[in-house]
């Protein structure tokens, strides 16, 4: 089984927990992709559904693909979110933000009465951090703000270079018009403390850190997909 296979098993078996007349969020990335893929094949057959998207690139292909969409404002609250992650702890708490939309999935994720992570099993950590931690921060006061981040990364034991997100020659620039900081720490041994530390910066906006938001991961590998709940 290649790692789509993988994805595309983790995504039928998260599709599973979605009911008719379903608020879903709707999350960004490879793996979202192909539920949204799936998604779109149950709609056809007529599931019906409202989707707010995390991103404009989900949206584009919801759209194409003929899932309902509305914004977060026209559905505030929402029954459940389905989205990837970059890593997954044994307590499920995750890294998100490889690509890019990590404050909208956040927001979105809050919103959730429940949040479904869907993986493969490479993204399965004992501890959180040799994926880059993505943060979320203002273009105005960025050398302050890095500084702001590494004297804290610094505090906390944590070291590793601290990039500015480029697409080709240009800064990263996300959906909410902000830059990403990368942050290669390799281990981070206490995430709590490092989101809350994170959040008192003025200059961050939002981070990667997903601490006690995921209710579920389904994790897929070779053997098909399996579900883990936290331990905490």
């Amino acid at each position: 089984m290649d790692a789509r296979e993988m994805k595309i098993k983790a995504a039928a078996a998260a599709l599973a927990h979605v009911e008719d007349g379903m608020r879903l969020g709707i999350g960004t990335g490879s793996t979202a992709e192909e539920f949204v893929r799936l998604l779109a094949e149950k709609v056809a057959d007529g599931l019906k559904v409202q989707g707010v998207p995390t991103s404009e690139r989900t949206a584009r292909l919801c759209v194409e693909l003929g899932v309902p969409l509305k914004s977060l404002d026209e559905l505030p609250e929402l029954d459940l979110t389905i989205d990837g992650a970059d890593e997954v702890d044994g307590a499920l708490n995750l890294i998100k933000g490889a690509g890019g939309a990590l404050l909208r999935e956040k927001i979105v994720a809050s919103a959730s009465a429940r949040m479904i992570v869907i993986a493969d099993e490479s993204k399965v950590v004992e501890t959180l951090g040799a994926f880059k931690l993505p943060i979320e921060v203002n273009a105005f006061g960025l050398v302050a703000t890095r500084i702001a981040v590494e004297r804290t990364a610094a505090r906390l034991g944590l070291s590793g270079d601290i990039a500015v997100r480029k697409s080709g020659a240009d800064d990263f620039t996300t959906d909410g018009g902000h830059l990403i900081l990368d942050a290669s720490f390799g281990r981070i041994p206490d995430a709590d403390a490092l989101s809350e530390s994170l959040n008192r910066i003025p200059g961050v906006v939002e981070h990667g850190l997903f601490i006690n938001m995921a209710s579920l991961a389904i994790i897929a590998g070779p053997a098909g997909a399996r579900a883990l709940t936290a331990k905490r």
